[in-house]
């Protein structure tokens, strides 16, 4: 599987705070990365670094063997990152098709194949953004990354504070985007065993440190591990 993410002693924070120590993995094209760890631990720091909200003390990122630091936010969605934060940041003063119409790219994700995936949003199409529900909004950012036609989406707590109901529309979505489309992806959750069914390998962070990796499968079926690392296996 070729190389798509390369993270080399990454270190990076906010202002002169440095919260990533000498982080270091790699992703394949097409494949999928479990990010977990504790609340607090980096891992939206992680993210942030990598869509370029952050300030990067050392390290390097590799985007396709493309250099990542000196890239503009934007730049780095043109050069292929899409990022879902867990602010969603949808123009909620926009409706449903001008969210996706506004951001979208030329390629296989268009507007219509996300009103495939989630018909709640074809039925909402002309409804603001103020007007619709968290599940909703979620899966309105969700589309609008989709449709950047990004090489690598980045999910920051995708399925956090939503019902039951959603949160398995939403996995089934992730599933189809990942392992279906072979769309490479970075997902944090605090639903372990729920992402690491449909991952290819996991990273476990603490105190912005990389204290474990391995392939998803390997740690999902370890749960002492699991629960000593996070605990909260289940």
């Amino acid at each position: 599987m070729p190389e798509l993410l390369k993270v080399e002693r990454l270190s990076a924070g906010y202002g002169e705070a440095v919260v990533l120590h000498g982080v270091s993995f790699s992703l394949g094209e097409g494949q999928t990365l479990a990010l977990l760890g504790r609340n607090g631990t980096g891992k939206t720091t992680l993210i942030n670094t990598l869509a370029g909200a952050t300030r990067q003390h050392g390290g390097a990122m590799e985007l396709a063997g493309r250099p990542l630091h000196r890239l503009a936010s934007h730049a780095r969605a043109a050069a292929g990152i899409g990022w879902v934060p867990q602010e969603r940041n949808i123009f909620k003063s926009l409706t449903v098709h001008e969210n996706l119409t506004a951001v979208a790219r030329a390629g296989r994700w268009t507007p219509a194949r996300v009103y495939e995936m989630f018909p709640r949003l074809a039925e909402r199409k002309g409804n603001l953004g103020t007007q619709l529900s968290g599940g909703e909004q979620q899966m309105l950012a969700v589309g609008r990354a989709l449709v950047v036609n990004p090489r690598l989406l980045l999910l920051d707590e995708p399925l956090e504070g939503l019902a039951p109901i959603i949160v398995a529309e939403l996995l089934r979505a992730i599933a189809r985007i990942t392992r279906d489309e072979g769309l490479a992806a970075i997902i944090v959750e605090q639903h372990p065993q729920a992402i690491l069914a449909i991952s290819h390998s996991a990273v476990v962070l603490d105190r912005g440190t990389v204290v474990h990796a391995s392939s998803a499968q390997e740690l999902r079926n370890a749960p002492q591990l699991l629960d000593r690392l996070l605990g909260v296996a289940r």
